[in-house]
């Protein structure tokens, strides 16, 4: 009998503060019309001064641990996707375990920038399925534009603050092979940094930076990328396109979800698409967009999702699982 990690509960949160496409006209040199036209985003949202992301990840987890009809006290392990961390150390998962007052167990963080909650999703699918923990929060968070550069139009208009998290249970298992969390599929480039960093850190600059992108780069490797990693947790798994219900992708930018979904053969009418009401939350965005299919009562129990995501680093990958 084996061990299987099963998504109990979802939640999200985003800050109260709206910031849209017209409000931002009048920051840089941009129009609603050229924003949503090449990103699909209408609004994102920012934190407040003094919100922290520790702060944001919190709202998130109590959300999903309501959902799932647990106590923070039950939790034994939290894996925190974040790049916009309250402090250089220790880990905001720290804060966030404290903050909620779970029980004794580990929390860290996991940095892979947009492509983080999928990476601490495998980290915590897989230190559980080791016998390791019981019951834990993986949660996406942030506060990204603290290291936004207004003046950079290329950028600014991108991304927004916000958290995701869902509730993981580990048990023994014997049933079949496709419940519950199912495969992953991480990598990363980092010969590609260069296309998507930030200017700025603790042993080169001593700076917090800015994000710096080369879009156009950006955008060809990701739906190369994400296809090839969609494709091989779909032929580890033997299913295909048809078999997935939802293609909950990381909001990024519209043109990107529209290309790769074209690639892949994944109808329209599945593809959650959340990145108009928030742009790119980084880490936050696909517990964000998977918490909304949930709450909107479209997602059901049993249904099969597919998740893909592509950060900087360059970072990318995707997931199988089953609500």
């Amino acid at each position: 009998m084996a061990k299987r990690s099963f998504i109990r509960g979802t939640g999200s949160y985003l800050p109260e503060r709206v910031l849209t496409n017209e409000e931002l006209s009048t920051m840089v040199e941009t129009t609603d019309a050229w924003i949503q036209e090449r990103t699909g985003i209408k609004k994102r949202h920012v934190a407040a001064d003094g919100e922290l992301t520790s702060d944001i990840a919190v709202q998130a987890a109590t959300r999903a641990l309501q959902a799932a009809g647990m106590q923070a006290s039950e939790i034994d392990l939290i894996v925190l996707a974040t790049t916009t961390p309250d402090q250089t150390f220790p880990a905001t998962a720290t804060a966030v375990q404290a903050k909620l007052g779970t029980g004794p167990g580990a929390a860290f963080d996991v940095q892979a920038v947009c492509s983080g909650f999928l990476f601490a999703l495998a980290t915590a699918d897989s230190l559980m399925k080791q016998g390791l923990f019981h019951k834990a929060l993986v949660i996406g968070a942030e506060t990204f534009t603290r290291i936004i550069d207004w003046s950079d139009r290329g950028t600014c208009v991108l991304f927004g603050d916000g958290g995701g998290a869902v509730v993981l249970e580990c048990i023994d298992w014997d049933g079949p092979d496709d419940a519950g969390v199912i495969t992953h599929h991480i990598r990363t480039d980092g010969t590609k940094s260069d296309l998507l960093y930030v200017d700025g850190g603790v042993s080169s600059t001593g700076t917090i930076g800015h994000v710096r992108m080369e879009g156009n780069r950006v955008f060809k490797h990701a739906v190369t990328n994400i296809s090839a990693a969609i494709e091989a947790v779909l032929t580890e798994t033997g299913l295909t396109s048809a078999d997935i219900d939802w293609f909950v992708p990381h909001q990024a930018n519209k043109r990107i979800l529209d290309g790769v979904a074209k690639k892949m053969s994944i109808p329209e009418e599945k593809v959650v698409v959340t990145v108009s009401e928030h742009a790119n939350t980084s880490a936050a965005s696909i517990p964000l967009a998977l918490d909304h299919v949930v709450r909107s009562g479209r997602a059901k129990p049993g249904d099969l999702i597919l998740s893909e995501a592509m950060g900087g680093g360059f970072s990318w990958g995707a997931s199988l699982f089953r609500l």
